[in-house]
């Protein structure tokens, strides 16, 4: 069993001006989703939506060693990570084809193979 991170890319502008039904919508997306990834046998084994990235916080050295901590995300970009899944599979093919639920036209879901502590899949 491999397990794969679904990265979940957004507007997180787009997301705070969201109407509440627009909300409901994507989430109803989430749960078929979850679903879809149950009914075929991939197994979902963590996830969590992300709190806006404004109040993230960035951890860096700098030139001689110090620590910097900086507010918000280093790159100025309109899609940031709003959320994240954990599944293990056995079908990457068909995994990819159920991301399809909560991809849009507005943000692309990213799949990566997370690795072991030894560096290989």
């Amino acid at each position: 069993m491999t397990t794969y991170v679904v990265l979940l890319p957004g507007d997180e502008d787009l997301w705070e001006a969201a109407t509440p039904e627009h909300r409901a919508g994507v989430y109803d997306k989430h749960a078929e989703f979850s679903k879809a990834l149950a009914d075929r046998g991939h197994k979902v084994v963590g996830g969590a939506e992300l709190a806006h990235s404004k109040a993230a916080k960035q951890v860096r050295k700098d030139a001689a060693g110090g620590v910097v901590v900086t507010d918000g995300p280093y790159a100025e970009t309109v899609e940031q990570l709003t959320g994240f899944y954990l599944i293990e599979s056995d079908d990457l093919e068909d995994l990819l084809d159920a991301c399809s639920i909560v991809a849009d036209v507005e943000s692309s879901v990213e799949v990566r193979e997370m690795l072991t502590k030894g560096g290989g899949a």
